[in-house]
C-alpha cells in the first residue's frame, strides 16, 4: 500500500493571531527595559485594544452563530469552535495583564512615589480632600437606582463604568435583597490625585470615592456588598444599503443602535459577591464563560491617564525631535521642489508639518485653483481640513469623507456638514465601499504659465496628532502619469467614473489584487529563470488566501521572501515543502508601525510600491485604496538601503513567526545576531548621530542602490531653506 504524505494546512487561525499580537504589546508592559510610565501606556493599550476586539470580532461570532453560519475559518474551525478557543484565550489573557498590573507595575510605581491607594491608607487630610471633591464634582452627576417592578434595570451603556449593591431594606429585615447600580460619570477622570507635600502622585480611585458615599446615595438601605462592574456591548455596525433613505442617515441610526447593542462580556472584580454576580450575569443574558474577573481596577485601559498626568520625564522615552524637511538650495518654494524631484517622509522620523504645510499653502496660494482631498481618520482640530475650508471662498474644494471609518463616524459627519456649509464640495465616495485611500490633490498655474498637478499620497491618515507616534509615509509629487491617476481616482470616488488602466497606481477594488498577485508570479518567474528574485512587504496584517497561496507558490520556485507584519498574520512560514524561503516578523515597539512597503527585486531592476492597504479582503475588495510606486532614485534608495534593512536587522523588538502562529522573540532565536532596535535606530539617523553603515546585514542586504530611470534626489541633502522645522 502506498505511502501518502499529509497536505500541510495553508493558514493559521485569525483570532489566535490577534491574541499573539496583543500578546506582543504586553510584553512591552512587562519588559523591564522599558520606562515605567511607558509600560503602564502599553497595558493601557493592550485593554483598549481588546475592547474593540470584544465589541467587534468576538460579537461578530457570536452572531454568526445565532444567525447559522457553519462556514468555516481560515483554520477550518467552526464559528463555535473559534469562539471557544478565543473566549479561553481572552480569560488567559486577562489573568496576564492584572498580574502585571499588580505583580509587576504597582510595586515599581510605588517604589517611584505614584501610589494608587486604598481608601483605608488615606491620611485624614486626604480623606476630607476627597470627600470634599466628591460633593462639589461627583454627586451632582450621580443618579442611584434601586431595582424593583417599578424600576427595571438600566440601560447601561456600553463599556460604561457602574457599581452594583445588594440592598437590604432597613424596614424590611427578610426577604431577598434589592439590587442597586450607580453608574461613574464618564466626564470625570477614574483617578483622583490627592494633594502631597512630599512630590509623591498619590490618588485613588473614583469608584473607591464613590463607594464610601453609598449609604448616604441610598437611605433607607443597608449595603451588604458592592462591585465595580462593566459591560461591553455588540458594536459591530451593519449597513443595510437599500433600506437607507441616504448613507449619512444610515450612519446616524447605526451610531443610535450601537449603543442597543447586545452584551457580549461582563467585567467584574475578583472579589465580587456571587449573588451579584449571577444578577448581573442573568440580566445581561450572558454564559459564564462571558464574566471576566480581574484583581485589580475595572477597565484597565484607563490607567492612560497616569501616563499623562504624572509628570516624570525620566520614566518616560526621551522627547524626539523629527527631522525637519529641508527644500532643494535653489528652490523658493516647495512647488518649485517638487517640480525637480520627489520629496519621500518617513513619519514620525520626518516631521509631518511638509504635509500640514502643503494643504496649508495650497489654500492660501492664488495660484492654486484647486483641492481635492480624502478623509478617513483626523484630529478634532485638524488644520488641514480647517484650511480646506477657508479655501473654499476663493478656489474649487472637494473632499471626500468617509462617514463609515469605524469608531470615527460622528467626527466625520461634523467635518461633512461644517464643509458643506463653507462651500466645500463633500462626497462620501463609492457607495458600499469604505474610501481608505489617503490622497490629496492640488492644481496650480505655475510662474512659467503651465498648469501642473501638485499630490500627497500616504500611508497613514491625515492626522498630525497620530503622525507623531505611528510610523507612516509620504510622498509628494507632481510626475505627471501619477498625478493624473490621481485625478482619475477622484472622479472615481465622485462620480464611479472608472477607466480601464490606472497604472503605475493600483487602486482597490479595481486593479489592485490582480496586480499584487501578478508582481508576485512575476518574481516566481524570475526565480525559476535564475534572475535576482526577491520580495520584501510591510503591512499591518496578512490574511488575504489568494495573496498567501501566491506567496507560497513563489517560495517553492525559489522566491526569497520577508514579511514585516505588525499584527494578524495567518500565513505559515518556513513550513517544508510549503513556504521554507518565507520569513515572518513582528515589531512592536515605541510607535506604532503602520507604514506599507511593496519591494519586489523583478530581476535586479527593483520596484516598490507603498500604499494604504494591507494585504486583507477587506482591503483589496471592500475598499477604495491605492497603492503608488516610488520611483525617485533617491526616495528608492532610502527605501531600499536604510528603512528596510534596518526592519530586518531589527532583534531588539522584533518577533519572529513560527510555522504554527507563535513568536519568538529575535534575540531569542538569533542569538549570534547583534542587538539592534530598527525605531531606535531611525530616530538617531534622523538626529544626525549615525548613518547606515551601522545596520547589521544579511549578504543579500548590502546597500545597492536600485536601477531606475528617473531623476535624482536626496530627501535629506544639506540646503539654505529650511520648511516647517517640527
Amino acid at each position: 500500500m502506498a505511502k501518502t504524505t499529509k497536505k500541510p494546512r495553508l493558514f493559521n487561525g485569525r483570532d489566535e493571531s490577534w491574541m499573539q499580537f496583543n500578546r506582543r504589546v504586553l510584553e512591552e508592559a512587562e519588559d523591564a527595559t522599558n520606562p515605567l510610565l511607558e509600560r503602564v501606556k502599553f497595558l493601557a493599550i493592550t485593554a483598549s485594544n481588546l475592547d474593540e476586539y470584544v465589541e467587534i470580532r468576538q460579537a461578530a461570532l457570536m452572531q454568526r452563530i445565532e444567525d447559522g453560519y457553519r462556514e468555516p475559518g481560515y483554520d477550518g474551525l467552526q464559528p463555535d469552535e473559534s469562539l471557544a478557543a478565543l473566549t479561553r484565550e481572552i480569560h488567559s489573557f486577562v489573568g496576564a495583564q492584572y498580574a502585571c498590573w499588580d505583580q509587576r507595575l504597582l510595586p515599581e510605581m510605588r517604589k517611584q512615589g505614584i501610589c494608587l491607594l486604598d481608601w483605608n491608607e488615606l491620611s485624614p487630610d486626604a480623606k476630607t480632600y476627597a470627600q470634599s471633591y466628591f460633593q462639589r464634582e461627583v454627586d451632582p452627576l450621580l443618579t442611584p437606582i434601586s431595582i424593583d417592578p417599578a424600576h427595571p434595570f438600566p440601560r447601561v451603556l456600553n463599556k460604561a463604568l457602574c457599581l452594583a449593591l445588594l440592598l437590604r431594606p432597613k424596614r424590611r429585615s427578610s426577604g431577598p435583597l434589592v439590587l442597586g447600580v450607580v453608574t461613574v460619570p464618564r466626564a470625570l477622570p477614574r483617578f483622583l490625585r490627592l494633594p502631597s507635600s512630599d512630590g509623591h502622585f498619590d490618588y485613588v480611585l473614583l469608584q473607591d470615592l464613590i463607594a464610601q458615599n453609598l449609604s448616604g446615595m441610598y437611605r433607607g438601605y443597608e449595603v451588604q456588598a458592592y462591585t465595580a462592574f462593566r459591560v461591553t456591548r455588540n458594536s459591530n455596525l451593519y449597513f443595510e444599503e437599500e433600506e437607507a433613505r441616504s448613507l449619512l442617515e444610515t450612519i446616524r441610526v447605526e451610531l443610535h443602535n450601537r449603543r442597543k447593542g447586545d452584551a457580549v462580556r461582563l467585567e467584574i472584580e475578583s472579589g465580587a459577591h456571587p449573588e451579584i454576580v449571577e444578577r448581573l450575569r442573568t440580566n445581561f443574558e450572558l454564559e459564564e464563560d462571558q464574566v471576566f474577573r480581574g484583581e485589580g481596577p475595572v477597565n484597565l485601559s484607563r490607567i492612560m491617564f497616569l501616563y499623562s498626568d504624572v509628570q516624570r520625564a525620566d520614566l518616560k522615552f526621551q522627547p524626539f525631535v523629527p527631522h525637519p524637511l529641508v527644500l532643494s538650495r535653489k528652490a523658493t518654494s516647495i512647488f518649485e521642489d517638487l517640480r525637480t524631484r520627489d520629496i519621500l517622509l518617513h513619519h514620525p522620523y520626518d516631521g509631518y508639518d511638509p504635509v500640514v504645510n502643503f494643504i496649508e499653502l495650497g489654500a492660501q496660494d492664488p495660484n492654486v485653483v484647486s483641492i481635492k482631498q480624502t478623509l478617513y481618520r483626523t484630529s478634532s482640530d485638524s488644520p488641514m481640513f480647517q484650511a480646506i475650508t477657508e479655501a473654499a471662498a476663493t478656489k474649487e474644494a472637494t473632499l471626500v469623507v468617509e462617514l463609515m471609518a469605524r469608531f470615527d463616524e460622528a467626527s466625520n459627519i461634523r467635518w461633512a456638514r461644517n464643509m458643506e456649509d463653507a462651500g466645500v464640495q463633500v462626497f462620501h465616495g463609492v457607495v458600499g465601499l469604505k474610501t481608505h485611500c489617503k490622497l490629496a490633490l492640488l492644481v496650480r498655474r505655475d510662474e512659467d504659465g503651465v498648469t501642473r498637478r501638485y499630490c500627497h499620497l500616504g500611508t497613514g491618515n491625515y492626522n498630525p496628532v497620530t503622525a507623531r507616534f505611528y510610523t507612516d509615509l509620504s510622498l509628494l509629487t507632481c510626475d505627471p502619469q501619477i498625478t493624473e491617476r490621481v485625478h482619475m481616482v477622484f472622479n472615481y470616488l465622485t462620480a464611479h467614473a472608472e477607466v480601464d488602466d490606472y497604472r503605475p497606481l493600483l487602486v482597490a477594488p479595481l486593479t489592485m489584487a490582480e496586480s499584487f498577485l501578478g508582481l508576485i508570479r512575476r518574481e516566481a518567474d524570475h526565480a525559476r529563470a535564475g534572475r535576482p528574485a526577491r520580495i520584501v512587504a510591510k503591512m499591518n496584517a496578512l490574511l488575504e488566501p489568494s495573496v498567501i497561496e501566491a506567496l507560497y507558490q513563489a517560495s517553492q520556485a525559489g522566491v526569497e521572501i520577508d514579511l514585516i507584519i505588525r499584527g494578524v498574520s495567518i500565513i505559515r512560514p518556513g513550513v517544508p515543502g510549503l513556504s521554507e524561503r518565507i520569513r515572518v516578523r513582528s515589531i512592536v515597539g515605541r510607535f506604532l508601525e503602520h507604514s506599507r512597503i511593496f519591494l519586489f527585486a523583478n530581476g535586479g531592476d527593483h520596484e516598490i510600491y507603498l500604499g494604504s492597504a494591507d494585504w486583507m479582503p477587506r482591503n483589496l475588495f471592500e475598499r477604495c485604496e491605492v497603492a503608488f510606486p516610488v520611483r525617485d532614485p533617491a526616495a528608492l534608495a532610502r527605501i531600499h538601503d536604510e528603512i528596510l534593512p534596518a526592519y530586518l536587522a531589527d532583534t531588539t523588538k522584533a518577533r519572529l513567526q513560527q510555522p504554527d502562529g507563535m513568536y519568538v522573540r529575535a534575540n531569542k532565536a538569533l542569538k549570534d545576531a547583534p542587538a539592534f532596535s530598527s525605531q531606535q535606530f531611525l530616530m538617531q539617523l534622523a538626529e544626525g548621530k549615525t548613518d547606515i553603515s551601522a545596520i547589521p546585514r544579511q549578504p543579500e542586504q548590502k546597500p545597492r542602490s536600485p536601477r531606475t530611470t528617473r531623476r535624482s534626489t536626496s530627501a535629506r541633502r544639506p540646503a539654505k531653506k529650511a520648511v516647517a522645522a517640527d
